[in-house]
């Protein structure tokens, strides 16, 4: 009788509110003490292993695809570039089998002499001239072949085409056109009543000749690099803005231009190295370098013209370096912070 009134209270108290819980909590608890640990190795040293493996095969892969590239520059950048600085402090002829070091007196030459100044003068003109023409007449371009209008895409690779021509081929044409007695420009200006001018022997007009040829050679790349900047617009803004009322130049002003500034930057940059280091159209159309003597024409005449100082076209070429290493770190420095790339 008292062991039926027992086994009724345990069956009471199990079945009370939360006491069946209870009860199971406790054997888990109990058996979870009586078990044996086992010893397991730790998840951060697996881990670790796996990402030490994992890490150096990626390593071996990068360096597989790399260490060619890598080589190459070194071999045909870096090293032409070391060999120069060290040229340029040599006074050495083309050809010598002995040089004599002079330190930085190429440069102190170079700069002290009276041409230095006419040969700075004329990159600087040049370079201004080049590459904002080819800029402002690009974009001008791109907004005329960005409009729906028949016959657009032939346009684009007319507009494009010299810029993949040779350099070579393209001032045979044109000095051609500008020669003031069998060329294209001089007959027309006969026709009229009017004579050539001496493009090629005034030294002013000869650079203005020269000037116009580049800038005609890379009208279509500024021009097709613009159109599409001009395709990346939202449509959206351009639409919300005619509909409050503004006129196409203040939407030019207030949209366009302000969007393409990561464009307009890029081609800064690239025009700006690009006219620093031109060379073939000068070289073509006028041989002696007269009146454009830029940096790099100018290095070309002092090592393979009738000089033949080796060690002073080096000076040149390394104050080129220079400037265009100064030009692009201040464009990067303090132009970049009016870019809006939103």
């Amino acid at each position: 009788m008292g062991r039926s009134n027992t086994d009724g209270a345990s069956v009471a108290a199990s079945t009370a509110p939360g006491g069946m819980h209870d009860r199971v909590r406790t054997e888990n608890r109990d058996a979870q003490s009586s078990r044996v640990p086992v010893d397991r190795p730790p998840l951060a040293g697996i881990k670790r292993r796996r990402w030490n493996r994992r890490t150096r095969k990626d390593t071996w892969v990068f360096v597989a695809f790399a260490a060619p590239n890598i080589l190459l520059i070194l071999l045909f950048t870096y090293r032409p570039l070391i060999t120069n600085i060290y040229y340029s402090t040599l006074d050495w002829t083309l050809g010598s089998a002995s040089a004599t070091a002079v330190g930085i007196g190429n440069y102190v030459e170079f700069f002290s002499s009276p041409d230095a100044s006419n040969v700075l003068g004329v990159t600087a003109i040049f370079t201004v001239t080049t590459v904002g023409g080819a800029m402002i007449l690009g974009l001008l371009v791109a907004l005329a072949l960005n409009q729906r209008l028949k016959g657009r895409t032939f346009a684009r690779a007319v507009v494009f085409a010299p810029y993949v021509l040779s350099g070579v081929g393209v001032g045979l044409v044109w000095l051609f056109i500008f020669d003031p007695t069998y060329g294209v420009l001089s007959w027309i200006l006969r026709g009229v009543g009017q004579v050539s001018p001496q493009w090629v022997n005034d030294p002013k007009l000869a650079l203005v000749m020269v000037t116009i040829v580049y800038v005609w050679k890379n009208l279509g790349y500024c021009a097709v690099v613009y159109l599409a900047g001009l395709q990346s617009i939202p449509t959206q803004l351009m639409e919300a803005a005619a509909l409050d009322g503004a006129s196409n130049v203040r939407r030019f002003l207030s949209i366009v231009v302000p969007l393409l500034s990561p464009t307009t930057f890029f081609l800064l940059i690239t025009s700006l190295l690009s006219s620093l280091q031109a060379f073939d159209i000068i070289r073509i159309m006028t041989p002696s370098g007269n009146g454009t003597s830029t940096l790099i024409f100018d290095s070309y005449l002092q090592a393979f013209g009738s000089y033949n100082r080796a060690g002073y076209s080096a000076a040149i070429s390394v104050v080129l370096f220079v400037g265009l290493l100064i030009m692009t770190a201040v464009q990067l420095r303090f132009v970049e912070r009016k870019v809006h790339y939103s």
